[in-house]
């Protein structure tokens, strides 16, 4: 009498050896061999579709960027008026054309008068009608958003403190209206007033960014846009925000720290020529009057001006940072 044991391993023996020829023979067969190729097929495909779709992503996402930076260099365009808003001016730009209009022409009566030379009294009169205001309002803009950069931690800091009291947002916004120095103080005023007229808080604060164009204003509108669209913890995002202000800030007076020297060497090289000229011109007028009393002179004078120019803004990109 066979062994059951013996029985047993032999049908287990059998059972391996058909699943073995199975596997081996099975795709060897006609049928099989196409099933398998028209699987490998609709994989690849598959793969194709799925590659020729990240290739898609990809290009929207480049060109969703690319439209993002087109908006962004639109805006850097700024108009006169938003110029004089950012300034903190209350001039219309009527206003603004006319007194440097009025400015011009002053000067320039004033320099034909002293000098009696037309070239120079056209010069006089394109500086002080153009160059001098403008460069005058794009330092008082630069000026007041260097302000509102310094003091928007502070205000962060009193919205996270006064949401983790219980107060609701609008009225951390009246406190920063209320108490807080300028220009933050009008700029979130402005912020309460077009709430009270009708706008969401996050159409709001786009308008901020829109008088105030910085990161850290475009920062605090996507939070505050955020926050009102997916919820969250506020005054955690808020504290957060604050934090990263104040490390940026940190960041860019070591920048500019750092580059003090730089900027010392940059001002002093180019201030020399100006000082030397002086000089010659209190010790020995004649010697240096052949600059602008010759033809000679004049040519060195301008292309002297020119190379200067070019130095100078040459050495100002070197000592500038983006932070």
């Amino acid at each position: 009498m066979t062994d059951p044991k013996t029985l047993m391993v032999a049908g287990l023996c059998a059972v391996t050896a058909v699943c073995a020829a199975y596997a081996v023979i099975v795709p060897l067969l006609p049928s099989e061999a196409r099933v398998a190729k028209r699987q490998q097929a609709v994989a690849g495909r598959r793969q194709a579709s799925e590659r020729i779709q990240a290739v898609n992503r990809r290009e929207q996402v480049a060109r969703s960027l690319k439209e993002i930076d087109d908006k962004e260099k639109k805006k850097s365009r700024l108009s006169l008026e938003l110029r004089l808003v950012q300034a903190g001016l209350s001039l219309s730009k009527k206003a603004f054309v006319i007194y440097s209009a009025v400015g011009a022409a002053v000067c320039a009566f004033a320099a034909l008068v002293l000098s009696g030379n037309l070239f120079l009294t056209l010069a006089v009169a394109f500086a002080t009608g153009l160059g001098v205001p403008r460069w005058l309002l794009g330092y008082l803009r630069k000026r007041r958003v260097a302000r509102f950069i310094r003091e928007l931690p502070n205000a962060m800091d009193v919205i996270v403190r006064g949401i983790r009291s219980g107060l609701p947002i609008g009225d951390c916004l009246r406190i920063i209206g209320r108490e807080s120095p300028e220009p933050l103080k009008s700029e979130f005023r402005q912020i309460v007033e077009a709430q009270a007229l009708g706008l969401s808080l996050p159409e709001a604060c786009a308008k901020l960014h829109e008088r105030m164009p910085v990161p850290e204003v475009n920062f605090f509108a996507i939070v505050i846009g955020i926050q009102s669209k997916a919820g969250g913890n506020l005054s955690e995002a808020l504290g957060n925000l604050s934090r990263v202000l104040r490390e940026r800030h940190k960041m860019a007076e070591k920048v500019s720290a750092m580059s003090m020297e730089a900027r010392a060497s940059a001002a002093i090289i180019a201030s020399l020529p100006f000082v030397v000229a002086i000089l010659c011109w209190l010790s020995s007028p004649a010697y240096i009057s052949l600059l602008w009393t010759t033809k000679t002179g004049q040519i060195a004078l301008v292309l002297s001006g020119l190379w200067m120019l070019v130095g100078v803004v040459v050495m100002r990109r070197m000592i500038t940072f983006d932070i």
